[in-house]
């Protein structure tokens, strides 16, 4: 039966059509399959399914790129290789850049005006001062107990833990024990807290505020067979929040009249109220002072570099450079490149980080490195950007740092550009160093006291020790930091051009200067910490003292 269509034919059948004729001569002259070879017989399906299935037609460029890749695969080519340039700023070239901006530099008269002219910006209406609250309403109540923390790291890491458990141990109404510092593998430093610091001025500043003694009553003492290691001990996670203290920590020491925290380092949250932070503030702008003797061979050294820049009213730069072999190779940067460099540098991650550099999947990526901005500055690039930005080679200078890697050869340009530069090295005889040399953080904290005092500080690495500068700093100029921090990625990227000209330089270099001025004047925000930002808590406006009054801790 025939099935007919009932939409209109438009003057076509409606039946089915007629099938199409063969199409293959072969066929229509009637020959057998059978006398045709294999390759015909697949061609003609394939022209047949084609013709029948026009859709096929899209394979059509796969079937022939196929058929092209087949047959250069039986034609051998000489395909050149291609030369990849690696990323700009990922190679160390600032011995290049010193050497095509030398000339230049040294025939520019114009760059005389570093230290006359960094910060001339007056900030009337901005300027703030000190206002940390001495004294709480009332007087201090009844002590809830002891508090003995034990303090890890470095100089300023130590600086944090004795300032969070003078706002712990305030905030919670306890007695504070002067802090223990741990004996630490890296900086190999034994020194005790009145060895760093004045206890007694230290006890003293906090007597209204806090109570704080210098060793436990015999009584507690004897409950615990005089060792320490017997006193309950709280691992407190790093940024706890103060109500931990009181929810967590209070009912202990009510129950056992004295607790232990150890490790102590950043385990109270920067985050807390006004009056917790002002215990922090008062700890560490005040009550902690260097030691007699440290304070004394710093004073000496900063009137010395006063001398040193007389023809700058006594105002001096100082510097504090991380270019030591340890920094250098847990930096994982490549500078020079050769082979005693690398072989240097592997020896020196075994020894302080043993396998954690050469661990299964671990990848160093040293031009990565260096363009995201993390590779410490060299003398060399130091001394170019300050030069850039418009410090003369009549610019005394101070260098804060460790031993320098390498110091004969890498200190060899920055000497050449700032012939006026010295370290506490140079400017204290053998005798007079001869009592800290062997203890890293009194010689950090003789370094700490110079870099204070100078009219510029510049940090080229991060760390504590800038940080906890910057901050004191700004408490000590009005609420600015009067530091430069240079965007280091954006210096890659000028060191990485050989070809730069003097002009171009030192126009970025002054943008760069201008804007760590601004940056200077920054206040903190919530996850900021009083060491480097102490405006508004541990300062107020010039113009409204009134912020000072004391406020309850409820």
């Amino acid at each position: 039966m025939n099935v007919h269509n009932r939409l209109p034919s438009l003057g076509h059948s409606t039946s089915s059509p007629r099938a199409s004729p063969l199409r293959s001569p072969g066929l229509r002259h009637g020959k057998g399959k059978g006398q045709r070879s294999l390759v015909q017989r697949v061609t003609l399906a394939l022209l047949s399914v084609f013709l029948r299935r026009q859709g096929v037609f899209l394979f059509a460029p796969l079937i022939y790129i196929s058929g092209m890749l087949l047959y250069m695969g039986s034609v051998s080519f000489d395909v050149p290789q291609i030369s990849v340039r690696p990323p700009p700023g990922s190679i160390y070239k600032s011995p290049e850049v010193f050497r095509n901006l030398w000339p230049q530099m040294n025939a520019d008269n114009s760059s005389s005006d570093g230290l006359a002219s960094v910060w001339r910006r007056p900030y009337k209406g901005e300027e703030w001062k000190p206002c940390i609250n001495r004294t709480l309403d009332g007087g201090l109540p009844d002590s809830n107990g002891y508090i003995y923390i034990e303090a890890n790291g470095g100089l300023n890491q130590q600086r944090t833990s004795i300032c969070n458990a003078v706002a712990v141990a305030g905030y919670l109404n306890a007695t504070l024990v002067i802090p223990n510092f741990h004996f630490h593998s890296v900086w190999r430093d034994p020194s005790k807290f009145n060895d760093i610091y004045d206890e007694e001025h230290f006890i003293s500043s906090l007597k209204d505020n806090v109570r704080v003694v210098s060793k436990l009553p015999e009584y507690i003492m004897d409950r615990f067979d005089h060792n320490m290691s017997n006193v309950y001990n709280f691992k407190i996670k790093a940024w706890s929040s103060i109500q931990y203290y009181k929810a967590v920590v209070l009912p202990k020491l009510l129950e056992e009249q004295v607790i232990r925290i150890s490790p102590f380092a950043n385990r109270l949250s920067f985050d807390v109220q006004p009056p917790v932070q002002r215990f922090r503030c008062l700890a560490n702008y005040e009550a902690l002072r260097f030691s007699n003797p440290i304070a004394s061979i710093a004073d000496k050294l900063v009137e010395r570099m006063k001398e040193h820049s007389a023809s700058n009213n006594g105002e001096y730069v100082s510097v504090h450079l991380r270019f030591e072999e340890d920094m250098v190779a847990f930096s994982c940067c490549v500078f020079d490149g050769g082979e005693q460099e690398k072989l240097e540098m592997n020896a020196a991650r075994e020894r302080g980080w043993r396998g954690k550099f050469t661990r299964a999947g671990r990848v160093i990526r040293p031009g990565a490195i260096r363009i995201n901005g993390k590779c410490p500055l060299t003398p060399l690039e130091v001394g170019l950007m300050l030069r850039g930005m418009g410090f003369d080679n009549n610019t005394a200078i101070f260098l804060a740092s460790g031993r320098i890697y390498k110091a004969e050869n890498t200190m060899a340009p920055l000497l050449q550009m700032f012939p006026l530069l010295q370290t506490k090295e140079t400017l204290a005889s053998d005798e007079e160093l001869a009592p800290f040399k062997n203890y890293s953080s009194r010689m950090a904290a003789i370094d700490y006291t110079v870099c204070l005092h100078s009219e510029v500080f510049v940090t080229t690495q991060g760390g504590n020790f800038p940080h906890f500068l910057m901050g004191h700093r700004r408490f000590l100029y009005g609420g600015h930091s009067k530091t430069i921090r240079p965007d280091k990625r954006k210096l890659v990227q000028i060191f990485g051009n050989p070809n730069i000209g003097w002009k171009n330089f030192k126009r970025q270099m002054l943008v760069m200067r201008s804007h760590s001025d601004a940056k200077g004047m920054e206040i903190r925000r919530p996850n900021d910490s009083i060491y480097t930002f102490p405006c508004p808590d541990c300062m107020c406006r010039a113009n409204n003292l009134d912020d000072s009054q004391p406020k309850s801790l409820s």
